[in-house]
């Protein structure tokens, strides 16, 4: 009888063990706060449609920039997560920081999206999940980025990174907000 027992919790919890190792298996390590950002450039597209060139990291030195990577456009983590960057814009990022959310979702995709959702910002296409792999914002095994925030300081350098920011949670935001404004002021 607690062999059968045993049996039965391992093969109901040896399942989810199985499932959810995947999901946070990272493909390559993030940079560190204080290493200097990896540059990129890369396509983006916002509720006008595709932008004429690239956004390139380097070309944004002196400027605060924030990277926020999310699986999927129009998924209810996602969708909450950009409405509270949209909503709170002005509290979170203000105006002279650079935001660049970044999915595997293509330009049209993300026109049509920022569009539907009144977005003052661009969104960054990264099909091949590229910039996630030089970011370790790449899951193994899975066709999307993990959702990750880095804070770029005027210098170039990872001034706060999130690698498991959660859409959900206000303290998330709050962090974040501080975060902007110590990059701001330094």
């Amino acid at each position: 009888m607690l062999r059968n027992a045993l049996r039965l919790a391992l093969s109901l919890a040896l399942p989810a063990v199985l499932v959810a190792a995947p999901a946070t298996a990272r493909a390559q390590e993030a940079p560190a706060v204080g290493d200097y950002a990896p540059d990129f450039s890369a396509a983006w597209a916002d509720a006008s449609g595709p932008r004429q060139g690239k956004v390139t990291l380097s070309e944004n030195r002196g400027r605060v920039v924030v990277i926020a990577f999310y699986p999927r456009d129009r998924s209810s983590g996602c969708t909450a997560q950009l409405t509270k960057f949209r909503d709170e814009f002005d509290t979170l990022f203000g105006g002279d920081v650079l935001l660049l959310p970044v999915s595997v979702d293509d330009l049209a995709t993300h026109a049509e999206w920022a569009r539907e959702m009144s977005m003052p910002f661009a969104l960054v296409s990264d099909p091949d999940l590229e910039l996630a792999k030089m970011y370790g914002s790449a899951m193994d095994g899975r066709p999307m980025a993990a959702r990750t925030v880095f804070v770029i300081g005027k210098d170039g350098r990872v001034t706060w990174r999130d690698m498991r920011f959660n859409a959900l949670s206000e303290p998330a935001y709050e962090a974040l907000a501080a975060a902007v404004e110590a990059a701001r002021a330094g």
